[in-house]
């Protein structure tokens, strides 16, 4: 390793937002304060002018308006420049048609990141993927800018749209309901009511006639219905 080579520890979950500011393709930003109380979806995408990031984008813009309704910002980054992202932007908008998608237009900010700061802050720069691309990493950022989920996809991996949103609507229904919610859960499904801390409330809710169904002390399921989890 070169002695002038700067190694830095990858966020985690948990952790508070790494701060910065920005130039993008929306006007310089300042993160995460500009985003308070907001969540955010921070991604990034190898570069511009490839056939994956391109098919990102165009979902990425279809589903703006979903995310927004959530209360959830869009933020994407790549290593490439200014000029390039509005050049590729406008290439999708103008010529770019894809699972029926055309003349979309990208309206959430677009980080110019040339020198790699924001990337290697982040930990999307993975060496062995590649020293010069960011790979396809999402950042989950809540109303209080700290980081609550993490997902990366190598470079040639087109991410779950489906799974984001998902992700998203599961961790703010959590902190509502101070709940959890178990595999493939969609909103509608039965919820997971969090582990008894005695014996003598799991002997109580083993006992219980209410709503929820204990299938043994440490794992106990209630219904949450759709119009509650998706209520604004």
């Amino acid at each position: 390793m070169e002695q002038n080579e700067q190694i830095t520890a990858m966020p985690r979950i948990g952790d508070k937002a790494p701060e910065f500011k920005a130039v993008t393709t929306q006007g310089e930003i300042n993160f995460p304060s500009d985003y308070k109380g907001k969540w955010v979806i921070l991604f990034s995408h190898p570069a511009d002018f490839t056939p994956v990031c391109t098919s990102e984008f165009m979902t990425f813009a279809k589903m703006e308006p979903e995310f927004n309704a959530l209360n959830c910002q869009l933020v994407g980054l790549s290593v490439d420049g200014l000029y390039s992202h509005i050049a590729w932007l406008r290439t999708i908008k103008d010529k770019i048609e894809f699972k029926g998608m055309k003349n979309m237009e990208v309206t959430f900010p677009l980080i110019e990141d040339i020198t790699m700061n924001v990337a290697k802050k982040y930990g999307m720069i993975q060496p062995g993927e590649s020293s010069t691309k960011a790979v396809r990493a999402v950042f989950f950022i809540d109303p209080k800018g700290m980081i609550r989920a993490i997902i990366y996809y190598p470079l040639s991996l087109g991410r779950n749209f489906d799974e984001l949103k998902r992700a998203l609507i599961a961790m703010q229904t959590a902190d509502t309901y101070s709940i959890a919610t178990p595999a493939d859960w969609r909103p509608g499904d039965d919820v997971i009511v969090p582990t008894a801390g005695s014996c003598g409330i799991a002997k109580e809710r083993m006992e219980s006639n209410d709503e929820m169904t204990c299938y043994d002390w440490f794992f106990c399921t209630k219904p949450l219905a759709i119009e509650k989890v998706l209520v604004k």
